[in-house]
């Protein structure tokens, strides 16, 4: 058996303890980080979910409304733009921008030059209802990191950036 930290186990210990004695040498600490990040995950897709609804907004309109919020003034951009920094593909902003121009908080224009070209804004009634919504979300998801201290959210956000980084540097088809 493993010492843990302030003595706390949980479930995940005790799959990895399991796995010590099942295969011995096999290389299961992983299974700590891993699991752990997974189940994390799932915990906080729900209450992401649960808040977003609470709060009256479709997620993918939060992303839409607070990708183009980021931008800054004057809050617009091209929607391949908006796609590249949701990390989602063309179409899904196609219909993330009907249903937002649909209920007032984006606008599309077209280019003047090139009639192809579209723009989507951020309307007024757009940027005053992410920025209540992102103000709610954020000030809950300080609540679900609360039982850690400043320097420990800060250094857990610097390690799952170099984790992710790894992860998001590995090549296709690598195991």
């Amino acid at each position: 058996m493993v010492a843990y930290e302030d003595d706390l186990r949980d479930a995940v210990d005790e799959i990895a303890d399991a796995w010590r004695r099942e295969l011995p040498g096999a290389p299961v600490d992983s299974i700590g980080v891993i699991t752990r990040v997974w189940r994390i995950a799932h915990l906080l897709d729900a209450d992401r979910r649960d808040t977003m609804q609470r709060l009256g907004m479709e997620i993918s309109t939060r992303n839409l409304l607070a990708t183009l919020r980021r931008a800054g003034a004057p809050y617009e951009l091209a929607p391949s733009e908006i796609a590249r920094r949701a990390g989602v593909s063309a179409g899904a902003v196609s219909q993330w921008v009907a249903r937002a121009e649909r209920d007032g908080w984006v606008a599309r224009r077209r280019g003047e030059g090139d009639g192809r070209a579209v723009t989507v804004t951020l309307t007024d009634q757009g940027r005053e209802r992410i920025d209540a919504v992102v103000g709610e979300l954020l000030a809950h998801e300080a609540t679900l990191v609360a039982g850690l201290e400043e320097g420990e959210v800060n250094q857990l956000a610097g390690l799952l950036r170099r984790l992710m980084a790894g992860l998001e540097g590995r090549s296709e088809g690598s195991p």
